[in-house]
């Protein structure tokens, strides 16, 4: 097995040109594991931990274009650990924030990244309902340029994604304080612990928009595009009261009906269908709550 190790993105991106076969490595909680178990043996590692351009974040300022004020961006470097995510952008991010606190171990946190989890693939990764939730881009690279894909768009499959042989994650475009927002899984502790199922949801009540997303309940995550649109229009926007119980449980329906689980080891179909709608509903309460302090506050 070759082993690469690239001192910037440039030579990063020539080198996965020239070894497409090559697996790109960051911190290693995924990839590690698939090697330890003989689940995979690679051609070539490129190690992507001397990458500083891939450890970074930044945010971008709303600015007119025309008469249409673009939202502020948070560019999140693919190899930005979920450490830094929960202490460094809990405020612009709280969900993926969130997400990232019930990620394994503090060790597992230190190593482990958004990128990493993405490039796996998994249904069962933890910070992808919240990625389709916000309508993150995820960017990708290669010699020949980058590109900006809908996150909805990258999951094409169980382990499977969109990048071509060549082309490398190198960051996340997330919008910052979108609204409101809410993370929950369902295991059987709080971290270190695969999702049963998950859930995100993330209100944008300047936009009357509502996003909301399963995880570890398909072949992959996927956005409950039918909650989504129902809450949106019965949502009280202009009056926030309290949400009727009828509301709550309808939206929790609809987003047990945009699942497709199956029975494995860690839960039944039934099950994750029941714990999604039970998770929609309490995260809903919680993001709603949320909104409805702000406009008291406001008032």
């Amino acid at each position: 097995m070759d082993f690469l190790r690239p001192a910037d993105l440039a030579e990063a991106l020539a080198m996965k040109a020239e070894r497409p076969d090559a697996v790109p490595i960051a911190g290693g909680t995924d990839v590690m594991v698939e090697l330890n178990f003989d689940h995979r043996r690679p051609a070539a590692l490129l190690d992507l931990t001397g990458v500083a351009e891939l450890a970074e974040w930044s945010t971008s300022d709303g600015t007119l274009s025309g008469s249409t004020l673009s939202e502020r961006t948070v560019r999140l470097g693919a190899a930005v650990p979920y450490s830094r995510v929960i202490t460094e952008l809990g405020e612009p991010l709280p969900a993926l924030a969130m997400a990232s606190r019930t990620v394994g171990s503090p060790q597992i946190r230190n190593r482990g990244t958004v990128g990493g989890n993405l490039g796996a693939a998994s249904p069962a990764g933890d910070t992808h309902p919240v990625l389709l939730a916000l309508g993150a881009r995820v960017e990708v690279a290669s010699v020949r340029g980058t590109r900006l894909l809908p996150a909805e768009d990258f999951y094409l499959g169980v382990k499977r994604n969109a990048l071509e042989p060549d082309e490398l994650i190198t960051a996340v475009h997330l919008p910052a304080h979108a609204g409101p927002q809410q993370f929950a899984k369902v295991g059987t502790r709080n971290a270190m612990v695969i999702a049963v199922c998950s859930f995100a949801v993330n209100l944008r009540p300047a936009k009357r928009e509502v996003g909301a997303s399963v995880g570890s309940a398909a072949p992959t995550p996927r956005r409950a595009r039918a909650a989504e649109e129902f809450l949106a229009a019965e949502l009280p926007w202009d009056a926030p009261a309290a949400l009727a119980d009828s509301l709550k449980r309808r939206f929790g329906e609809l987003v047990a009906e945009a699942a497709a689980p199956i029975d494995d080891v860690r839960g039944s179909a039934d099950y994750r269908r029941h714990a999604l709608a039970v998770l929609a509903r309490r995260t809903l309460t919680w993001a709603w709550e949320e909104h409805r302090g702000s406009e008291r506050t406001c008032a």
